[in-house]
């Protein structure tokens, strides 16, 4: 079984193209890229790219669909609910820190004052810590309750990440960039290996995913974990399945790969926490 899976993933990979040109500009890089899977996928419309594989399959979403009715994350968006809206000991709270709990589509961002990008876990931390507050784990969790409850008050908002002109901004999105299409791991695979050339095959029982409206849904509830789970969770599982050494959550490479498939999502709308096999 181990070397027929290694057979599929040697066909996948012959005769892929390119990345995008190196340098490009990012509106350039957001144009191209959302017309590839706009060419690739002429049934589905370009907003229906926010629910994943399911966009692409018809049957899977008919399952999918049934599961959203009563989706096994309800009881996290209310946990959520609750620790956005309890005070913390020092009498401040979360609304000091977000205008409002529904900003999930304002991130990542960049910060041009620490040069970094921060994510929404990211600022969930920061704010705790300002209020002398533990910091949550960054991967499931009590996190992914929090992000759920805020994904779930952002729905229907458009995304619309900034590269700004800031020379470190554009450094963090290169860099994310080029996570997306460099190879990696002993299965010598890249993002867009599966998840643009390949997007639509099969692999095994499992079909790949368009990146196009990959963030545009988390945090994710899977099967395969039984819980919720944030992006750079889902970035280390992806590492691990191509025998590559994952990065740790919340590290400046998975920020990077975070700001640039977001950024690549622009003018979709936020539609998590949702459910995935």
């Amino acid at each position: 079984m181990r070397k027929s899976i290694y057979a599929i993933i040697a066909g996948l990979v012959i005769g892929l193209t390119g990345p995008l040109a190196s340098a490009s500009t990012p509106s350039e890089d957001l144009a191209a890229f959302q017309q590839f899977y706009i060419d690739r996928f002429p049934d589905t419309r370009k907003e229906n790219f926010v629910d994943g594989i399911y966009s692409i399959d018809p049957v899977s979403k008919e399952t999918f669909d049934s599961i959203e009715e009563f989706p096994p994350y309800e009881i996290d968006v209310d946990k959520g609910r609750d620790m956005f809206n309890k005070p913390f000991a020092n009498g401040s709270g979360y609304a000091d820190c977000f205008d409002e709990p529904g900003v999930r589509h304002l991130y990542p961002l960049f910060d041009s004052k620490s040069g970094k990008i921060i994510t929404l876990e990211g600022a969930i931390n920061a704010c705790r810590k300002a209020a002398g507050e533990k910091p949550l784990k960054y991967k499931k969790g009590a996190m992914t309750a929090m992000t759920a409850y805020m994904a779930y008050e952002s729905r229907g908002k458009i995304f619309d990440i900034q590269v700004p002109s800031d020379p470190r901004a554009l450094a963090q999105y290169n860099r994310g960039k080029k996570h997306f299409y460099m190879k990696r791991g002993q299965l010598n695979l890249a993002c867009a290996d599966c998840h643009m050339y390949y997007a639509g095959n099969n692999i095994r029982a499992d079909r790949l995913s368009p990146a196009l409206g990959h963030l545009t849904h988390f945090p994710v509830y899977r099967a395969k974990w039984g819980g919720l789970g944030t992006p750079h969770r889902r970035f280390g599982g992806c590492n691990a399945q191509v025998r590559a050494k994952p990065y740790k959550a919340q590290s400046d490479e998975y920020k990077a790969l975070e700001y640039f498939l977001t950024y690549m999502s622009n003018g979709l709308q936020a539609n998590g926490p949702a459910t995935r096999k």
